[in-house]
């Protein structure tokens, strides 16, 4: 008998798994005037084509007035499973700027040095950036980030995320911890300039 009378049975390869669906987020504006019809809301719409261009399915912009409101959507969007929630309006230090003592409410942990980051990018540029007060959390397995209302804070704001989005929204699906891919001007997004905001004071609200 010849060594090739039994070949040696071939095994099977092991099928791909199915690959993941992509992750989804969702914007909010907090806004009284917006939610009002007084002005149309500006840097929702950027944090969504921002979003769209990392690779999210993205829902919103919701737009919903400040304070409670704002509470109410962040926690309806952690119960229904989104991955990251960029809310833009209402970091200032007005009477009606609340947006990051309800997130507060709302988030298990803060991961501060998301909020750092995007307050020295803004600063660079506008130094009133400084009074931004936003942070960024994670709510059960839901990333908030709070981000400026004025589409220049909402730029700068996405400068730095599309960095980091990717790779928490990874993690808090229970990824590995390799390292996050570098961004290099290329690769980030950058929504189309639009006209000077007269609603937006800067970098701060």
């Amino acid at each position: 008998m010849t060594a090739d009378a039994h070949p040696t049975p071939q095994r099977a390869t092991p099928a791909a798994p199915p690959p993941q669906p992509p992750p989804r987020a969702l914007v909010v504006t907090a806004s009284n005037r917006a939610a009002a019809g007084v002005y149309p809301d500006k840097g929702g719409p950027l944090l969504a084509e921002g979003l769209a261009a990392l690779g999210f399915a993205v829902d919103g912009p919701q737009v919903v007035p400040d304070g409670e409101p704002v509470e109410a959507a962040l926690r309806a969007a952690v119960t229904a499973g989104y991955d990251v929630v960029l809310t833009t309006g209402g970091t200032g230090i007005s009477p009606t700027d609340r947006t990051p003592d309800v997130t507060r409410r709302v988030i298990d942990y803060e991961v501060p040095g998301i909020p750092e980051a995007i307050r020295a990018a803004g600063r660079a540029k506008v130094p009133t950036a400084a009074l931004s007060r936003g942070l960024a959390g994670v709510a059960g397995r839901t990333l908030i980030v709070n981000l400026p209302g004025s589409t220049g804070g909402v730029r700068d704001g996405l400068a730095v995320l599309a960095a980091l989005l990717p790779h928490a929204a990874d993690q808090l699906r229970g990824g590995d911890h390799g390292p996050a891919p570098t961004a290099t001007p290329a690769s980030t997004p950058t929504p189309a300039p639009s006209p000077p905001d007269p609603t937006s004071t800067g970098s701060a609200h």
